[in-house]
């Protein structure tokens, strides 16, 4: 029967007389409209022969192809998308089935045109909507394909860059089809991604642009251009545009992955490029994890080289700023966090030369070099990440870089040894530079909240060491906190200008967060800047930091009482350089004298006292005529104009305490507290930080508890410890344990057995006890003792009357109700 169907062509079933009608004798005629119409009419009225219409032009298909006979094959493709267009019947799976036979083996062939022919059928089919699920499609073979089309390496340029941009279609074809499909293949799976973002990134790598653009969405031509890396750029965004929350991390990990294989982290162009795409191609609210792929991968390649961490951390920052604009999350000290470790890590590798903590002489400076590369990346990524947080995550990070910060104190033990120093320093300096980055620029209204107690006290405390370049970063920090009005430029040169109006200072009232501030810690501020002015070490950029922050805080937290005790600051300043007890050298003590006038010239015009800015402008031009070695014109420049001998300075050049007080106290300044000299409140945290080792400290705060001590005469020698006096120790705790046990016990057992009557007494006697001396309390908080004139006299010396109860008070008859 089946050998006469194939003799007879009348005999043959009538789908395939409509396929074969389809194919003209010549195929440079193209398909057979009007024959092609029948065909469609045909499977659209019986939808049950759709598939064996499909099995039979895969079979006449896949003939021409083994025959070399290409128009048939192009005329075939032409039949199927069309079909595949106008059917959507529920028996479309197995017509798709044999279309996607048909379109493998057009992608299996060695001929560029056919491969481009089947990418062009697949993609048609990809945008079509199917209306009846499938179970069991796979497109293993079409993401291998695609994939491997994307790396063409074809001879000729035109023939590599038309199969390359077919792979690329491809892939985009496979994820618009799959990726909102459920039931379809997971083509977020590692293995399918491990194949799609390689073969994209490889064309935005090796194709260059006429001219760069930006990376933003916003951006996309709306025609696509004959270029792979525009369309890989394209698919790229399309492929993370559809990312869900749990595929994030499947899309990520080959990107970072491809930049190893291809190390693209150094020259860190193409890198930042890719993750600029990717942070602005996905949701927003997944930005933290892509920033949490970028720190694991960071940690993971903590030994490799610098330059390797670097870029890293270049692309680190890119893709934070981008995130800080959307949702960074809980991400953002475990950055910091992390950013800090590796430039701890990275100070070991600069001081051992090598990655396993081994001291190496090899090639150490090419590593010192790059260590440092890296550590001025991580601090610039620290500060511009830490510019676009608000400001609560900004104390919050404020407060964990300092908490880093090791300190020589009893809590904070550091390490000893030269290399240990080393390392202490370092990393002091180091986490300081990151501090400044972070503080610069920051705005907070109440300072109370921009420096808690216990971030000042670990700030000034590295204020007090030994290394010149740890105070000026601890001098810089506090300038960036209290500078909230753009003022702090202005001080940049050390002047005594006749009229400051020219610098335009942005003057405000201090507030009242800002007085109780400066109350709490206003000696501790002034105690520090006392102290910093003494040091041996410092330059000429100390003291123009020290004359920045007098004067900012002078401007910022200043009302009357602090005015008063920055001038007693300085004027003790100006006693240091005096008397000169620390033997200081010539320009430390000019300086000094600079920094005095500089000061008093510009606090004198701020307070607007007419008699206290004449004696400041009189002993500024007495200076100028015979001794400009005392100014800041001449004193802080490049090349110091200093006096070989500074001992017996005459009296004209001195500013005089008694004078300001005077001119200062007509004009309502307490001139009581100004005729104080300035004497710092030492403690034991003065040089605690700087010249103390951990054994001299606990004798040292021994020595001050017991100079401080009220019964230091009264003490006797303590009793000597030995092994009976601990074993009576132990004994008598046992006994004091076994009392209180047994009191316990007989406290429960009354409260069992004794009758109603004798608890209620025993309750009732210690109530009356306790209202009692209630009682008393009450009368004296509420009843004042009597003074002998009849009033008291308030703290400010102002008569205050008896305070009456409110229950003994006398209303008028109106008010009773």
């Amino acid at each position: 029967m089946y050998g006469v169907c194939g003799c007879c062509g009348a005999l043959r079933p009538r789908y395939k007389r409509l396929v074969d009608n389809i194919f003209p004798e010549d195929p440079e005629d193209g398909l057979v409209k009007t024959n092609m119409e029948k065909l469609t009419f045909y499977a659209l009225s019986a939808p049950e022969k759709l598939d064996r219409i499909g099995a039979y032009l895969s079979e006449r298909l896949i003939r021409d192809v083994g025959r070399h006979r290409y128009g048939y094959v192009c005329i075939a493709m032409e039949a199927l998308d069309q079909l595949l267009m106008a059917c959507h019947c529920q028996s479309i799976n197995l017509f798709v089935e044999s279309f996607l036979k048909m379109v493998a083996k057009l992608l299996e062939s060695e001929k560029p045109n056919l491969q481009i022919l089947g990418t062009n059928s697949f993609v048609k089919f990809a945008n079509i909507e199917e209306d009846t699920p499938s179970y069991h499609r796979s497109y293993d073979f079409f993401v291998s394909r695609f994939s491997e089309m994307c790396h063409s390496s074809h001879d000729d340029l035109e023939i590599k860059t038309k199969i390359r941009m077919s792979g690329i279609k491809g892939l985009q074809g496979v994820v618009r089809k799959t990726v909102n499909d459920e039931l379809q293949a997971n083509i977020w799976d590692p293995q399918h991604m491990d194949k799609i973002v390689p073969s994209l990134l490889f064309n935005l790598q090796h194709v260059e642009e006429a001219e760069s653009r930006s990376p933003s969405p916003l951006q996309a031509p709306e025609k696509e251009k004959e270029n792979p890396a525009e369309l890989a750029e394209r698919c790229l965004r399309e492929l993370l545009g559809r990312a869900a929350f749990g595929n994030i991390k499947n899309a990520i990990k080959p990107v970072l992955i491809h930049l190893d294989n291809h190390c693209l982290w150094e020259p860190k162009v193409f890198a930042i490029r890719c993750f600029k795409i990717i942070m602005y191609s996905i949701q927003p609210q997944h930005s933290h994890l892509v920033i949490q792929q970028l720190l694991s991968h960071l940690d993971a390649n903590s030994r490799s080289a610098a330059t390797v961490r670097a870029g890293i951390v270049e692309v680190l920052s890119e893709a934070a700023i981008i995130a800080a604009t959307g949702s960074v999350g809980p991400t953002v000290l475990e950055m910091f966090n992390t950013l800090l470790r590796q430039l701890r890590l990275s100070i070991d590798y600069a001081l051992t030369g090598s990655y396993d903590g081994a001291i190496s002489l090899g090639a150490k400076t090419i590593k010192e070099h790059e260590e440092r590369m890296f550590q001025e990346a991580v601090i610039k990524t620290i500060g511009s990440f830490a510019s676009t947080l608000p400001t609560y995550q900004r104390s919050e990070v404020i407060l964990f870089i300092m908490s880093k910060v090791p300190l020589p104190s009893l809590h904070h033990p550091m390490e000893p040894g030269r290399t240990g120093e080393n390392r202490n320093r370092l990393t002091q300096i180091m986490l300081l530079k990151s501090l400044l980055k972070v503080s610069t620029g920051f705005q907070c209204s109440n300072m109370m909240s921009a420096l808690p107690s216990n971030f000042l006290d670990r700030l000034l405390s590295t204020a007090l060491m030994e290394d010149a370049e740890i105070r000026l970063f601890v001098l810089e920090i506090l300038i960036s906190f209290i500078d909230r009005h753009g003022n702090c430029h202005k001080f940049s040169t050390i002047s005594t200008l006749s009229d400051i109006s020219v610098l335009k200072l942005k003057v405000d009232k201090c507030s009242r967060q800002d007085t109780v501030f400066m109350k709490k810690h206003s000696q501790q501020l002034y105690r520090h800047i006392y102290l910093s002015c003494k040091e041996e070490t410092n330059m000429q950029k100390h003291y123009k930091a020290l004359y920045s922050l007098l004067a900012l805080i002078s401007i910022e937290l200043a009302n009357e009482e602090v005015v008063v005790d920055l001038i007693r600051l300085v004027l003790a300043v100006q006693d240091v350089a005096q008397v000169n007890e620390e033997n200081l050298p010539v320009y430390n003590r000019c300086a000094l004298y600079a920094l005095g006038a500089a000061y008093l010239n510009l606090i004198s015009q701020l307070t607007t006292v007419p008699a206290f800015c004449q004696h400041i402008r009189e002993v500024i031009e007495a200076r100028k005529k015979e001794a400009p070695y005392m100014l800041p014109e001449d004193v802080f420049v490049e090349r110091p104009r200093l006096s070989q001998n500074l001992d017996g300075v005459v009296t004209e050049f001195l500013f005089r305490q008694s004078k300001i007080s005077e001119v200062l106290g007509g004009s309502g300044y307490n001139s009581d507290r100004l005729c104080m000299p300035y004497i710092p409140q030492l403690t034991d945290e003065d040089r605690l930080s700087k010249r103390k080792s951990i054994g001299e400290t606990i004798s040292l705060q021994v020595e001050v508890e017991s100079r401080n001590s009220p019964e230091k005469e009264e003490r006797v020698p303590a009793e000597e410890i030995t092994y009976e006096t601990l074993k009576k120790a132990i004994v008598d705790s046992v006994a004091v344990e076994e009392q209180e046990r047994e009191r316990r016990r007989q406290v429960v057992e009354k409260f069992q057995k004794a009758p109603f009557e004798e608890i209620a007494a025993h309750c009732g006697a210690r109530a009356s006890l306790l209202q009692s001396k209630l009682n008393q309390i009450f009368e004296i908080t509420i009843r004042p003792p009597p003074s002998p004139s009849g009033t008291i006299t308030a703290a400010y010396g102002q008569p205050q009357n008896h305070s009456i109860p409110v229950y003994e008070m006398k209303f008028p008859d109106l008010c009773v109700y």
